[in-house]
């Protein structure tokens, strides 16, 4: 069986974007990810990886654990 995403990773994420007064645009590009990545991350239509995950902590100016 896949992996399923997990449902409150995209809630909280968007959660801590929006307290920082970032766009999705905003967060895309200082996490050197794409737009459409962070959108379907947020959305739970996607499982991030690790790596994916650290990059938006770290734009986020946060701990992975703080997500």
């Amino acid at each position: 069986m896949p992996d399923q995403p997990n449902p409150r990773l995209g809630v909280r994420l968007k959660q801590l974007r929006e307290e920082c007064g970032l766009t999705q645009e905003d967060l895309a590009l200082k996490a050197d990810i794409t737009v459409s990545t962070l959108s379907r991350i947020e959305r739970d239509a996607s499982s991030p990886r690790w790596n994916t995950v650290t990059k938006i902590a770290d734009a986020l100016g946060i701990s992975v654990r703080d997500i």
